[in-house]
């Protein structure tokens, strides 16, 4: 065997060099790194072991030849100013890892810059794709199917309905924030709108209102909040100024705008919450939670949505002709915390 001090620093490690030390031929090593390859166990081992010793990591482009696939699943992300995509991508990587899949992540740093980013990707020919972003396409889409990458929708649907989509229920997540503000007495409600074509936001505004309605209310007014930011919700906050007749509950599209638009009511307003008005956001992310905000939320079972989305991986790996469904799971619980009050013992406005 050709010792490890006599290697040349910085060049690859190749299968024949693993090959040569162990005095096999290449097709037998090469055999060691396919789980479902015919042999021996012990030879196996060894191989295995070899390789862990010199560095040796077989090429997964290389092996793609041989299987057609190349183990990669395409994570599209557009929104990393949103805490709740930091969040899922880290567990959700880990568990796709845990599963035997590479994961390669494209951000856009732009909204406007998804389809360059899904260009970029489909070059490393992945056998599926991910999309964590607010306005991936139905032609993005598409593209990513023609090239033999099924496209899963993780939080929302696409645009036109189609491919694959594990999401919480979003509508039944709405009508459970009007539900809590109506059963506290709260009788003026609004819901801030982020990305108006998302489907998330969509849903969850369709339940609000339409829940507001159902319980005798008149329809709840909309402000625009325009995206899914902190700056987009603190603007939001000061725009409530504008809205005709008093406001005492407010149902935001996320978290992170319930959060901007609390501090814009409060700095930029002087309204204080929960006593002037209750605020309620949705996703229950960590920052939620935090002793600075204390928010009320909608919480979305995240790990089973997550277990869902490697489930369905791990059958779109096996099966490609699969047909496309989408899977509502339900919203989770709302978490009551410091921004949302009972208002029933309140004098009548």
């Amino acid at each position: 065997m050709v010792s490890d001090q006599k290697r040349v620093r910085g060049r690859r490690v190749t299968v024949k060099d693993l090959a040569r030390d162990l005095g096999m031929s290449v097709s037998t090593v090469s055999r060691a790194f396919y789980p479902d390859a015919v042999i021996a166990a012990e030879t196996r081992k060894t191989v295995l072991e070899r390789a862990a010793e010199i560095g040796y990591r077989p090429n997964p482009f290389a092996q793609s030849l041989i299987t057609k696939k190349t183990q990669i699943v395409g994570m599209v992300v557009s929104d990393l100013t949103n805490p709740f995509y930091p969040e899922v991508m880290a567990d959700l990587t880990g568990l796709l890892q845990g599963a035997g899949m590479n994961v390669m992540l494209a951000a856009a740093n732009q909204a406007d810059k998804t389809d360059e980013a899904v260009e970029l990707l489909l070059t490393y020919q992945p056998d599926m794709v991910i999309v964590l972003a607010t306005n991936l396409d139905s032609h993005a889409r598409e593209k990513c199917e023609s090239a033999g990458a099924p496209c899963i929708f993780f939080n929302r649907l696409s645009a036109d309905g189609a491919g694959f989509g594990i999401s919480c229920d979003n509508v039944e997540g709405g009508r459970l924030a009007a539900d809590h503000l109506i059963d506290r007495g709260h009788r003026h409600l609004v819901y801030v709108s982020a990305f108006p074509g998302a489907s998330t936001n969509v849903e969850r505004q369709r339940g609000f209102c339409e829940r507001a309605v159902e319980r005798g209310l008149s329809a709840p007014q909309v402000i625009e909040a325009g995206f899914f930011t902190y700056h987009a919700g603190y603007a939001a906050g000061l725009a409530s100024a504008d809205l005709p007749g008093p406001i005492d509950g407010v149902f935001c599209a996320n978290d992170i705008v319930a959060i901007g638009f609390i501090e814009g009511v409060q700095e930029g307003r002087g309204l204080r919450v929960p006593d002037d008005l209750s605020v309620i956001g949705f996703d229950n992310i960590d920052m939620a939670g935090w002793p600075s905000h204390r928010l009320t939320t909608v919480a979305q079972p995240l790990s089973e949505m997550m277990e869902a989305t490697v489930t369905l991986a791990r059958d779109l790996a096996t099966d490609r002709q699969l047909e496309p469904r989408v899977m509502r799971l339900t919203p989770g619980d709302l978490v009551v915390r410091n921004t949302t009050r009972d208002r029933t013992a309140d004098p009548e406005e």
